[in-house]
């Protein structure tokens, strides 16, 4: 065992009957390390034709240097080499864990599995493969648990559909066609700690993940998925991390230990071993305490890079993974106005060039139910306003605004909020919020958005420049919580990589704050609520020093100016706009 009483596992991908490969390994990292508790396969455990080094294993002739716990057949032409669908020992110290079930060992480590590939269909299921009954059945087997709280480890062979979801990509992996809707129905509902897979000769540790909706339900634990490539990984293929995540499983494994001087050095080599079976890319070592031995405040720990459940309905639904569906989107209609007097180059050109089709057909942005202030084909919009205009999105100055160039973006199809935005609209935002911080950055200010939706149609989010010399971030963090106290308004803070859509679902009245940092301050608005709260804040003394501007009608100017003021915004805008042409110097 690890120092500090946990168990010490290692994890392979597809062996493919390469046992000499993975066993020489397994036994170099032990005689620097020490050994290892137990080593589980995922995968294809053995190769297509009979591999006369397996014999050696099961006559006796060799022996597994470590207990070695592997999953069932994932084709048919292997199906023969797994006698007992409930599990058997194929050769000493390797043991088949059978088609699906739980297995506990006597440290309390808790770890689920299920063999095979998703059956398409027909009965009965073939042997290599599992069918809903087969997940049905292994996870009531656990939740009918009354302090079921997930388990420690889940193995599976087959990827689950959609895990990428709010996640770092998985290179070339496209999990809608390779991935399995039932796995992701599994791992959504045992919420396990550590879950493996294999199959797609390609390693990819996913981002973790929450098992929790944010400000809705009690934190529970995390969840990190792996994918292990074959023994040898002679495709050399792998998917980039994000930057730290390599060291991040060492650092969990080191907090939390305490060890004695005498135990130091054999940590350090422990650890060392583990970095470097990181680079192997088809074998993981991990340490890992039980979920039944810890302190509940340590399990539920949530680590600053954790993102939320791909599993998961926005609002905190059940699962939705296994039922993605292929996007078959109707064009939108394009709004190409002259915003100014060039003849030319205002106008935003479908991807793909000239004579060729978009790549992405974007959907129809919806329609007001009534007449709408904001929706850019409705009569009533203030055009001369509009300073830029995208595909799904436009900005517009804000009438009455706090600064000269205190500006908006807006949907172009009618949506109430940010929760109700198709996710290619929530692109384009985001794109516009990046352009805008380049802008006001180049300016010596600082970006500062916010939204309410409440008493509101369409969706406003207001975006406010601060000079940099005027105050810091965390200033404008402490003078939105001061005033939101003062006025009895509970302002909570939203973990960095969360979605409104996670939190609220549409139609709930909110208001939410964002920071140039990346921070965010949100507030379920429950009765009632002052319409013009964000702007109080940035106008008050502590921020912009501006008090007599905190209400819109007071800052109203006449159509003319506005139109000069929206003329001088675009041209300074030009460079970093999304809707031009050519990129510009402040394009990334």
């Amino acid at each position: 065992m690890a120092p500090g009483g946990a168990l010490r596992v290692l994890v392979c991908g597809d062996v493919e009957g390469r046992l000499g490969s993975l066993y020489s390994r397994v036994q170099a990292a032990q005689s620097k390390s020490g050994s290892f508790d137990l080593l589980l396969c995922v995968g294809n455990f053995f190769g297509s034709a009979r591999d006369p080094e397996w014999e050696a294993y099961q006559t006796g002739a060799k022996k597994a240097p470590i207990q070695t716990y592997v999953l069932g057949a994932n084709n048919s032409e292997t199906a023969q080499c797994f006698p007992d669908a409930s599990g058997c020992e194929l050769a000493e110290n390797i043991t088949y864990l059978g088609r699906k079930g739980v297995f506990s060992g006597a440290s309390g480590l808790q770890i689920a599995y299920l063999s095979g590939t998703e059956s398409t269909g027909g009965e009965p299921t073939p042997a290599h493969c599992f069918s809903t009954k087969d997940v049905t059945d292994l996870k009531t087997s656990l939740l009918s648990a009354s302090k079921f709280k997930g388990v420690d480890i889940l193995l599976t062979s087959s990827w689950p559909k959609g895990v990428e979801i709010f996640g770092n990509s998985p290179g070339d992996i496209d999990t809608k066609k390779c991935g399995s809707g039932l796995v992701s129905l599994l791992a959504a509902s045992l919420k396990p700690r550590y879950h493996f897979a294999a199959l797609q000769k390609v390693y990819y540790e996913r981002l973790p993940y929450r098992n929790h909706t944010v400000l809705q339900e009690a934190a529970q634990h995390v969840s990190r998925f792996i994918a292990l490539a074959g023994v040898g990984n002679s495709d050399k293929r792998k998917v980039q991390r994000v930057p730290g995540t390599l060291l991040s499983p060492l650092m969990r494994i080191v907090k939390g230990i305490t060890v004695s001087l005498m135990e130091t050095s054999q940590l350090f080599v422990f650890l060392l071993t583990l970095f470097a079976l990181r680079f192997l890319q088809y074998l993981y070592a991990f340490s890992i305490l039980p979920m039944s031995s810890m302190e509940p405040a340590e399990l539920v720990k949530q680590p600053q890079d954790v993102t939320e459940n791909p599993y998961r309905r926005p609002g905190g639904g059940k699962s939705c993974a296994h039922m993605l569906p292929d996007e078959k989107e109707e064009p939108a209609p394009q709004f190409f106005f002259d915003l100014s007097s060039k003849p030319k180059g205002r106008k935003r050109r479908p991807e793909g060039g000239e004579g060729q089709q978009p790549k992405r057909a974007p959907s129809k942005p919806p329609l007001p139910t009534a007449a709408c202030w904001f929706c850019l084909a409705s009569p009533e919009v203030e055009k001369h306003l509009v300073v830029s205009i995208g595909t799904h999105c436009y900005l517009a100055l804000a009438k009455g605004g706090l600064t000269p160039d205190h500006v908006l973006i807006l949907p172009i199809g009618h949506s109430q909020s940010m929760v109700d935005l198709a996710s290619e609209v929530v692109e384009e935002v985001e794109q516009y919020k990046s352009a805008l911080k380049r802008f006001f950055g180049a300016r010596g200010k600082r970006f500062v958005a916010f939204e309410r939706n409440y008493r509101s149609q369409h969706l406003q989010l207001q975006v406010v420049p601060v000079p940099l010399n005027c105050c810091t971030t965390e200033d404008i963090k402490e003078a939105f919580i001061v005033q939101a106290e003062e006025q009895r308004i509970e302002l909570l803070e939203i973990p960095e990589h969360s979605a409104l859509k996670q939190i609220v679902q549409p139609g709930t009245p909110y208001f939410y704050v964002e920071l140039d940092n990346g921070e965010k301050l949100f507030h379920r608005i429950r009765k009632s609520f002052p319409l013009q709260f964000g702007r109080e804040v940035l106008a008050s003394e502590a921020i912009l020093a501006m008090p007599g501007r905190a209400d819109w009608r007071s800052c109203q100017a006449g159509q003319e100016e506005e139109a000069t003021a929206a003329q001088d915004f675009r041209q300074a805008f030009e460079p970093f706009d999304l809707a031009q042409e050519d990129e510009g110097p402040g394009r990334e």
